[in-house]
């Protein structure tokens, strides 16, 4: 751990995001304070995989992050698989079409968010964190500190404070009121299924490695709502995750809830005249089903990641549709990136921070907010839609391989060295700048 600093920040929100910047400041002795709006951590939702570069975030923040990936990822089953991120089928034909495998340097590694977030919790001290924290404003002290107010009439103080509130953030309302997450026009069933039955379903090929599998909309006179389904193990492969995107042409009828309840019999529906794979997987998930429905910041993205001493980071940021698969891993290098700043010498003071935090929007915000624009794309081009691919498998697999190397061939360590190179520039401007005024 690194010499005590004498600051005193919130992080809002107990997601990955807010566990993962948690544990690398603890391990950098930046003091904070951790508020969460439920009873105890807690993830919601089933299997989520992390790209090559959420890795390298993960040993940059602190190897036991790391460690603790390791010890709940679940990979593709076969030797043969180890570097395949999907195997791409076409999902519309029986027997069934073109496919080409989608790869990486790491394959496919999928986590249960539950089993992931036990982990990480361990990595911090209790007393760090405040739960039953439901954020509802932030004003300014006439000291100068930050005052965040409680729904349970509480109140705190902060010398600056990081939204890790996800997509919904509070943080980001009280900074950018305008910024709200939009419907994608997709929503998802989930489903988890014993491993035994769904090797009884598909094989053990399909069922033991990740598979994704695609189509358009089945009037093929025209290009119009489509879907694709995506599988993988987790639970140490005793488990298939199954995700389900359908695309619909109809509004999300309530904005401010993204879930609701479903049936088998609905998803079947949405995927009537899929290939015999699809529909044996929907088979035999459970008779109710949770949807989720896509929302992201696409069409409302943040002018800044910050105003002040007040920050933004992971999903709360740069909210994503998840077709690239690296949202979660993107909070964790936002996480990386700003302990690296946080942690740096010349961050000493309340007025240190929001230079550190304009620092971070300088190396974050382009990057963040070409993945929501990606992201968008890559779903539609899944599922043969994607304005200049279409059904053309070819432009598919490259789209698909140029887009997904843009987001894994980066070296984080790299990009955390390079965001403090810059406050270092920035801060010797500023010295510079006053000792020429005295």
């Amino acid at each position: 751990m690194g010499t005590q600093k004498h600051l005193d920040i919130a992080i809002i929100g107990g997601g990955i995001a807010g566990l993962t910047l948690a544990i690398a400041l603890h391990h950098r002795g930046v003091p904070f304070t951790l508020y969460e709006q439920a009873h105890a951590f807690g993830e919601i939702g089933a299997g989520v995989s992390f790209t090559p570069s959420a890795v390298q975030a993960m040993q940059c923040c602190h190897d036991g992050i790391f460690d603790a990936f390791e010890k709940v990822c679940t990979r593709n089953e076969w030797e043969s698989k180890q570097t395949v991120w999907f195997d791409y089928h076409d999902g519309y034909n029986t027997p069934p079409g073109p496919s080409f495998p989608i790869s990486n340097s790491l394959g496919q590694r999928g986590v249960h968010r539950a089993e992931f977030l036990d982990q990480l919790v361990k990595l911090i001290p209790q007393h760090v964190a405040r739960f039953n924290k439901v954020l509802t404003s932030i004003t300014t002290a006439a000291s100068g500190k930050l005052v965040m107010a409680f729904g349970d009439g509480t109140t705190a103080e902060a010398d600056a404070i990081i939204g890790c509130d996800g997509i919904k953030s509070r943080v980001r309302q009280e900074l950018f009121p305008t910024c709200k997450p939009s419907y994608s026009h997709k929503y998802a069933y989930r489903g988890l299924i014993p491993m035994k039955q769904a090797i009884d379903a598909v094989g053990n090929e399909n069922a033991q490695n990740a598979c994704m599998y695609s189509r358009k909309y089945s009037n093929r006179a025209q290009m119009g709502p489509g879907g694709h389904v995506l599988t993988f193990p987790v639970k140490s492969g005793t488990v298939m995750n199954v995700v389900a995107f359908h695309t619909s042409e109809e509004p999300w009828q309530d904005s401010e809830r993204n879930v609701r309840t479903a049936t088998r019999a609905d998803a079947l529906r949405d995927f009537a005249g899929y290939g015999e794979d699809v529909t044996k997987i929907l088979q035999l998930t459970d008779e109710k089903l949770n949807v989720w429905a896509i929302f992201d910041l696409h069409d409302n993205p943040v002018p800044l990641f910050y105003q002040g001493r007040v920050c933004i980071s992971g999903d709360a940021a740069h909210a994503t549709s998840p077709h690239h698969g690296a949202g979660a891993g993107f909070c964790i290098e936002d996480s990386a990136v700003l302990a690296a700043l946080l942690s740096h010498e010349a961050i000493n003071s309340p007025a240190d921070l929001e230079l550190a935090f304009a620092v971070f929007d300088e190396c974050r915000r382009e990057r963040g907010q070409w993945l929501v624009e990606s992201s968008r794309f890559i779903g539609d081009c899944y599922e043969w839609r994607a304005e200049g691919v279409g059904n053309d498998f070819a432009k598919i697999e490259n789209e698909i391989n140029r887009r997904n190397s843009i987001i894994a061939d980066v070296d984080v360590a790299v990009m955390c060295q390079q965001a403090r190179d810059t406050l270092s520039r920035k801060c010797g401007s500023l010295v510079r700048g006053f000792s020429a005024n005295i």
